[in-house]
């Protein structure tokens, strides 16, 4: 380390991870979010012969053909894929998600005695939707997985031209009509209902209810409009020198991450001062650092 230090190389720092206590906040949600998973499944979906996508719903219809436990099968169908899981995602990724499969499984047998909570089956597949979104999405935000067919969607992805999502709704979308020939076609629609719920649940609570937006703008009067977005909303602005591809032109453009609700106003302001500018607007799911939060106006 001295002949390191006599070159001018830093002596080697170890890499600051996550504190201990927000591993245990981690594993404190995730595990709130598979017992959510649990309720939905053992109290509304389940006993209405309603299904889930991925493993889930795979399972549920295994433990309706054969009688076994449905965590059974979370287990034993999961496992090929947290073998995969490991190489594609990593230690941390794959006990993790390992963990939350096995408490899913321990907690649906624990709750297979629990009434359901009603014999509606348009209210039992909104309900256990919105709960099963809601657990799925706060393992998701906290670094695990509870459904392997993610894993394998990575996978398809990396061989095929397919994307991650495109290839998880065509799997989803199998499980789902395999529905209608097991407990009948009334089933598999509400099974579809149920699933569109819990998707976009997974959506709200993984990003959070105030999604943000990235703005750019190109225009001649670049710096009227960056003053003006700064004074009316309070956002900052980053100016970037850019270049026309077809008239080689210096371009100047305006760079600026606002909330859904400024969309609108954004769009008023640009037009009020250049309505030739160039406008563009596009949802971004996380925004850190910087200064994204607004300054008070007087």
């Amino acid at each position: 380390m001295e002949a390191a230090e006599q070159i001018g190389i830093p002596p080697k720092q170890k890499h600051k991870g996550l504190r201990f206590y927000q591993y245990v906040i981690r594993a404190l949600l995730i595990a709130i979010g598979v017992t959510f998973e649990a309720i939905a499944l053992e109290a509304f979906l389940v006993p209405n012969k309603i299904i889930d996508g991925g493993v889930v719903g795979i399972s549920i219809m295994m433990e309706h053909l054969s009688g076994w436990p449905i965590g059974v099968f979370l287990i034993i169908i999961n496992i090929p894929f947290f073998i995969i899981g490991y190489k594609q995602m990593g230690k941390t990724f794959t006990i993790t998600s390992a963990c939350g499969v096995t408490l899913l499984a321990f907690l649906t047998t624990l709750f297979t005695p629990i009434p359901r909570f009603t014999n509606d089956l348009l209210l039992a597949a909104v309900f256990g939707g919105i709960i099963m979104g809601i657990g799925v999405g706060l393992v998701i935000r906290n670094g695990g997985s509870s459904d392997g067919t993610e894993i394998l969607a990575v996978l398809f992805n990396q061989k095929t031209p397919f994307s991650v999502g495109e290839v998880v709704l065509f799997m989803n979308i199998f499980i789902l009509g395999s529905a209608g020939f097991v407990f009948g076609w009334n089933y598999a629609m509400y099974s579809l209902i149920a699933y569109f719920v819990a998707f976009k649940m997974i959506d709200i609570t993984s990003e959070g209810l105030e999604s943000s937006k990235a703005v750019w703008i190109i225009s001649d009067q670049h710096e009227e409009i960056g003053d003006a977005l700064n004074d009316r909303l309070g956002r900052g602005v980053t100016y970037l020198n850019g270049e026309g591809a077809y008239t080689g032109n210096n371009k100047n453009v305006i760079f600026t991450v606002i909330s859904r609700l400024e969309e609108a106003k954004v769009k008023n302001i640009v037009d009020s001062i250049d309505k030739s500018a160039f406008l563009a607007i596009s949802d971004i799911h996380d925004v850190k650092g910087g200064r994204f939060k607004k300054r008070s106006i007087h």
